[in-house]
């Protein structure tokens, strides 16, 4: 058995060789990565891509060969991933200062630029982290702080999107949402402060719109006694004895009739102010 051995090692070293070769060839890429094969330092190929129309399980998972010690593989996520932004206070543009926490989700859709330009997953949440960061700050701080508990609140969300996502596509991934998950007013006396402010704000509001209507009230009233004073006058030009008779007995029942009757007056049959009664 020995003399057979010694006759045949290098035979058998040469299977040995052969079957690690082997296995050092074989690679397995599961569902949910995505494999990047890297050849003297370079991103040369990748297996089983992100393409949004890919079925589950119908995608280019499986087993996959190398060049042993020559081709190195690297796995990238395949799935949706998050990031979060620590707590960042942001100044709005009515000088109101906030404490925002606020996340991202985000996908490798080109994981050779990844590779290239960030490395791994781990390097490429530390580009991004400070990119929203500054796009979240510059976005806000165009925003007061009112309209962050608007429907508004839901376009600066887009534009921060667009904004980081256009950032995140030169590393090789793309931004599918960005929220923000919680917005509060510093404890303290800025807190406060800003509560003070507000009040202070809507009472000058409250102010504004009482003054306004007061003015829109005289133009009325004004518009109104102008109006009846045209229909009088055209009213007086149309039929002017009419019109004097008319004048007239609106005299007399206020006098005669609507009085209190506390007053007197003394006058003659002829008086100009009874000329009605004596008829034309």
């Amino acid at each position: 058995m020995e003399n057979a051995f010694q006759k045949y090692r290098l035979a058998f070293v040469a299977v040995a060789v052969a079957v690690v070769a082997a296995f050092s060839s074989l690679f397995v890429v599961p569902e949910t990565k995505q494999a990047v094969i890297i050849s003297a330092g370079n991103p040369t190929k990748i297996v089983n891509m992100f393409r949004p129309d890919d079925p589950y399980g119908q995608t280019g998972a499986g087993i996959y060969w190398r060049i042993p010690f020559y081709d190195r593989v690297q796995m990238v996520e395949r799935r949706v991933m998050d990031l979060d932004m620590d707590n960042q206070q942001v100044l709005t543009s009515d000088q109101q200062r906030l404490v925002v926490n606020a996340y991202a989700r985000y996908r490798i859709i080109q994981p050779r630029i990844m590779v290239e330009r960030a490395g791994d997953e781990t390097r490429l949440n530390s580009q991004l982290s400070p990119i929203l960061t500054s796009v979240l700050r510059q976005e806000l701080g165009r925003r007061t702080f009112a309209s962050l508990l608007t429907a508004e609140r839901g376009s600066a969300m887009t534009n921060i999107r667009n904004q980081l996502d256009a950032q995140a596509r030169q590393y090789g991934a793309q931004i599918i949402d960005v929220r923000i998950k919680a917005a509060d007013l510093p404890e303290g006396t800025p807190l406060q402060a800003a509560f003070t402010r507000m009040i202070s704000e809507r009472q000058e509001q409250a102010a504004t719109i009482r003054a306004q209507g007061r003015k829109d009230a005289r133009v009325i009233r004004a518009t109104a006694e102008a109006d009846a004073a045209a229909t009088y006058a055209n009213a007086y030009g149309r039929d002017p004895q009419f019109y004097d008779f008319y004048r007239a007995m609106q005299s007399y029942r206020q006098t005669f009739l609507e009085g209190n009757g506390d007053s007197s007056m003394v006058l003659s049959e002829d008086n100009e102010y009874f000329r009605q009664f004596r008829g034309r």
